[in-house]
């Protein structure tokens, strides 16, 4: 049976001013099944996601529910976040690209907003975020539409998948293959070398990194929705990634390359693998994750035949306070960026973690 996430503060129960929609902080195994067949639903939204960020970085986390007659009607989960740096917020949900509130009906919706602003009042919060898809949900909260998921449709073979394959892309998956890379895919016994290669990519640039427990966690707590692949070159991992399903879509949250390799192509063969895995477990859409548009990764995962699907990231802010911007693009952070990527790879991972973890 599911239980509270571990670190949530405990909640009054709280009632729409309509009185007909109560919501608490008690999820039950009814959650996922809720979320499992609610169309807005990502697989962020199950209460086990908050168990993994609370063991790996340590935050306080709360998963609202709203009841209708007994019958859930609505979920949001919610992490906080207390840093010296970065100050007080709540987001819904952190480090992945999806999140926000899921509900039956606009007043199921609202009862949700209400108790997280709440919430985040409580805590001393300056803002919450909620990652949304599509639409504003909420008119009066500011909106950010600065990113894009890239969603390319699934055929129902992998022979019908590369014939729908540009030329250019067909030949450089067999110029990766005639280069004597060689693909694997497992479970945790393949995350050092997926960390070896995602460390070193985010230290090129000039990003701390998560440190490994965050994925361990994502591994051990989803071994049947997770799998890493991973691309090496004379037994080195040269390029690797997870990915992660739920239901017929699967993403890759994360995903990275060394650039020297690049010649031999290994990031085309990893992602075509990918492809082929997801094919092959009948998925119908294959989610390449959150880009810029027009931006270098937004147009390598449009030439696979991936088409934008806009976020829309809506924010409570406290009076006297703006949305933040804690992108490392903001021109505020270019020195930090450079200095990053100065420094040796031990280091920028050592020191990452702990820096990474207040950055949602």
């Amino acid at each position: 049976m599911v239980t509270a996430a571990p670190g949530a503060m405990p909640l009054q129960q709280a009632v729409s001013p309509q009185g007909s929609i109560v919501v608490h902080d008690r999820p039950s195994r009814a959650c996922d099944d809720y979320v499992s067949v609610h169309r807005g639903a990502s697989a962020y939204h199950s209460p086990a996601w908050l168990d993994v960020i609370h063991r790996a970085f340590g935050h306080d986390t709360t998963y609202l529910v709203a009841e209708s007659a007994g019958a859930i009607c609505g979920v949001l989960p919610l992490v906080f976040f207390k840093s010296r740096l970065f100050g007080r917020f709540t987001v819904s949900v952190p480090f992945v690209n999806y999140g926000g509130v899921i509900a039956d009906n606009e007043e199921t919706a609202r009862a949700l907003l209400d108790r997280a602003i709440d919430e985040t009042r409580r805590r001393g919060g300056t803002y919450l975020e909620l990652r949304h898809c599509d639409q504003q949900m909420f008119r009066e909260l500011a909106p950010k539409r600065h990113k894009v998921a890239m969603e390319l449709s699934l055929a129902s073979t992998s022979e019908e998948q590369w014939q729908a394959l540009d030329r250019k892309l067909r030949n450089q998956v067999r110029k990766a293959e005639k280069s004597g890379l060689v693909v694997e895919e497992g479970g945790l016994e393949l995350l050092s070398a997926f960390y070896d290669v995602f460390a070193r990519n985010m230290r090129d640039l000039g990003t701390p990194v998560y440190g490994v427990s965050f994925f361990r966690e994502v591994l051990s707590a989803f071994p049947d929705r997770s799998r890493v692949v991973c691309v090496r070159h004379e037994g080195r991992p040269v390029a690797a990634s997870i990915v992660h399903w739920r239901g017929s879509r699967i993403e890759v949250p994360w995903a990275s390359a060394l650039r020297e390799f690049n010649p031999l192509c290994p990031n085309v063969l990893l992602y075509w693998t990918m492809i082929q895995l997801a094919v092959g477990r009948r998925c119908t859409t294959f989610d390449f994750g959150r880009s810029t548009p027009n931006e270098g990764t937004f147009q390598f995962k449009k030439q696979w035949g991936a088409m934008p699907r806009q976020l829309v990231w809506e924010y409570w802010t406290a009076p006297g306070q703006a949305a933040p911007n804690l992108s490392p693009a903001n021109p505020k952070f270019d020195l930090a960026v450079r200095a990053w990527q100065r420094l040796p790879v031990p280091v920028a991972t050592a020191l990452g973690p702990h820096i990474v973890r207040n950055i949602p």
